[in-house]
């Protein structure tokens, strides 16, 4: 096959075939699977013998402060054997997986637990909590896959009587798929996997596969505008959404009468991002796609950064676009998150990955297209290879962290979105704050970059950092994260692409939609939530 010519090959092993991974804080993934330490990172390891840190699971934690009555009301509306206070569960809905999340558990320190988990099992189960937490001045916090890594499950419990986590794993449904307007209503509790497994039994897939995949649930992807890496050919999660339900404390806010209406403001854009801050979504309605019959990943090697971007630009604005369009930087591509071994045996310049979904004579015409812009652009092709690898294993990704932690090295990433013209200032501002910071505190870091998403106008940009562990990595990362916030906004650029606000990003949030902006959303907030209780200190 050649590799700017290919014939599609069939669908191949599909992200159905992932399992739903139960997850045990404070590691990532499946625990009988766990990450290796790559070769490449014991250059910045910092212990000879690995240091996993404190087992939270044996840490006490501090007795529930919600009062037996309340509970036992809260009891007689999801049943008792769905309300629990031990302190196993409560760790393990204590934060999400951002990295300092993972320090503070790996040191033992769960004072964010909450101080009772709940399983509700309907919509009206639901509603009926929040009222009773509005009553009796709990903080609520929504739950499904619990993989936050901006502070989004730590809400802020003072002046509350305490802390409760609602974990919505119990409303897993398919409620209904509408094959003729292609579109299926998913209970919020499910978990991503659970909900691909479903649609492709009936022939469909969201087409909706970020990193955290096999740990997200559909809740989550809606609360937090998620964005798969098949963006390009499916959309982000919050322009999938044709309708949704939600529970507030003041009662149930139903959108989505038809997929688009003149007819005042689109609330459900106010509702998709609010973060468990305006009320529990319960359920939505989304787009879907047959489950395609071809795929065909390749990879292409650019001589520069700017080179690819420019490339890319072309691709997303002129077409024709591919399902899947990322560009690793010169440091990300020589340090192999995709093996530089696949790519002809030479790690220079910067690789770019392609891939198509769809029909054979679609994704074998669309690539043959791409193709010829690539190449026009200065691309070497690099066959399918890399592509399939860094397709087949980048579901590994966030196995590589625990054992950087063990080893002490510092690892996190951040990501931010901007328009074309201004993403190589926001590249080089972000690379200079982070390694500047980093360098100054005695630990130089590595930063790598990739080109994740794309649009018409913009695209997003990603960062991977690691950095020896200095005295203190949690002020260490505190210092670096603050630079590259503020080089963000300095630049114009969003805060966040898709990881979301929750604490980490709030402050930088309000500066980018000013004063007004936030007063508009502090009055959403006081309409439906006068008691503040939904997820507070998160986003607002």
């Amino acid at each position: 096959m050649s590799p700017t010519s290919g014939t599609a090959d069939t669908a191949g092993s599909r992200e159905t075939a992932l399992p739903t991974v139960a997850m045990r804080r404070p590691r990532w993934g499946d625990p009988n699977d766990p990450g290796h330490l790559p070769d490449a990172a014991r250059l910045l390891a910092t212990r000879d013998e690995p240091d996993p840190g404190v087992d939270p699971t044996g840490v006490e934690v501090s007795p529930s402060t919600i009062p037996a009555a309340v509970r036992a009301v809260i009891e007689n509306v999801v049943g008792a054997e769905n309300l629990t206070v031990a302190a196993a569960e409560r760790v393990q809905h204590t934060r999400g997986f951002s990295t300092p999340d993972l320090l503070r558990l790996r040191a033992g320190d769960v004072t964010d637990a909450p101080d009772a988990v709940v399983f509700p099992g309907s919509h009206d189960e639901v509603a009926a909590v929040l009222a009773l937490c509005a009553e009796h001045r709990i903080a609520l916090v929504p739950f499904t896959g619990g993989t936050s890594v901006v502070g989004g499950l730590a809400p802020d419990r003072r002046g509350f009587a305490g802390v409760l986590c609602l974990d919505l794993r119990r409303m897993n449904r398919l409620i209904e798929l509408d094959e003729v307007s292609r579109t299926a209503t998913l209970e919020a509790g499910m978990r991503a996997t659970e909900a691909e497994s479903a649609l492709a039994a009936r022939g469909f897939t969201l087409g909706h596969f970020p990193q955290s995949y096999a740990g997200a649930g559909i809740g989550g992807y809606a609360a937090t505008r998620s964005a798969g890496q098949s963006s390009a050919g499916y959309g982000r999660f919050d322009e999938m959404v044709e309708g949704l339900t939600l529970a507030t404390p003041r009662g149930t806010l139903t959108l989505g009468t038809a997929p688009k209406s003149a007819a005042g403001p689109d609330l459900r854009q106010l509702v998709l991002g609010s973060e468990g801050t305006l009320g529990v979504i319960t359920a939505v309605r989304v787009r879907v796609h047959p489950v395609p019959t071809a795929r065909l990943f390749t990879g292409w090697r650019f001589e520069s950064f700017d080179a690819g971007a420019h490339a890319l630009r072309r691709l997303a604005q002129d077409g024709p676009l591919p399902t899947v369009l990322r560009l690793s930087d010169e440091t990300e591509t020589a340090l192999n998150l995709a093996d530089p071994g696949k790519l002809g045996g030479d790690a220079s310049g910067c690789l770019a990955i392609t891939g198509f979904e769809g029909n054979d004579a679609d994704v074998r015409w669309r690539h043959d297209a791409a193709a010829a812009v690539l190449t026009d652009c200065g691309a070497t092709p690099l066959g399918p290879e890399p592509g399939e690898a860094w397709r087949t294993g980048r579901f590994r990704g966030p196995y590589l962290r625990d054992p950087l932690l063990d080893a002490g090295v510092l690892v996190e990433t951040l990501e931010t979105v901007t328009f074309w013209s201004g993403l190589a200032e926001l590249r080089t501002t972000v690379t200079a704050a982070l390694t500047d910071t980093l360098t100054a505190s005695g630990t130089p870091p590595l930063v790598m970059c990739h080109i994740s998403h794309v649009y018409h106008s913009g695209a997003s940009l990603y960062f991977t950092v690691a950095a020896p562990f200095g005295d203190d990595p949690l002020a260490d990362w505190a210092a670096a994260k603050s630079a590259a916030n503020s080089a963000i906004r300095a630049a114009g650029a969003s805060i966040t692409h898709h990881h979301a606000v929750g604490r980490d990003h709030r402050d930088a949030y309000h500066d980018e939609i000013g004063a007004v902006g936030v007063e508009i959303i502090n009055a959403v907030k006081r309409a439906v939530d006068p008691d503040g209780i939904c997820n507070p200190g998160i986003l607002i």
